[in-house]
């Protein structure tokens, strides 16, 4: 039987987790208060300003008991307003706040060095040949359900 370390999947879990880890180290040792999966709902309520909460749970890649505790602890910390939305009674329309902006234009920074720290050494080449290698994995994915 094959070691989990030789495990293609297993590898790119560590790659994943290892990155988060660095990342949020980074974060906090500019100090930014405030979580990855924070910055990423942060990111994409401002890429899909009108983006419901479903939505919003596939494209952060989280269940939406995590996104609603994650939209309360950035309300909570004013990077969001919450405001009852004009067309329904049961959504609320969040928009970043003053504080949730320029936080936001702060941490960019941070995060392409990050993002350029990890692929070091990495061509574009290589970096394309993977993103295209990980795209397929993602729609056999979809397509086997």
């Amino acid at each position: 039987m094959e070691k989990l370390s030789s495990v293609f999947f297993y590898q790119l879990e560590k790659a994943i987790k290892t990155y988060r880890q660095y990342a949020q180290s980074m974060l906090k040792k500019n100090g930014f208060n405030i979580t990855i999966d924070q910055w990423l709902v942060m990111k994409a309520l401002m890429d899909n300003p009108d983006v419901v909460q479903t939505e919003l749970a596939e494209i952060v890649f989280k269940d939406k008991a995590s996104v609603t505790r994650i939209i309360d602890l950035l309300v909570k910390n004013r990077y969001l307003k919450r405001e009852a939305h004009e067309n329904s009674r049961r959504r609320y329309k969040l928009t970043p706040s003053e504080k949730g902006k320029k936080i936001m234009t702060g941490i960019r920074s941070v995060i392409l060095k990050n993002r350029a720290s990890a692929l070091k050494d990495l061509s574009g080449n290589e970096i394309e040949s993977v993103t295209k290698i990980l795209k397929t994995i993602i729609e056999n994915c979809k397509q086997d359900k």
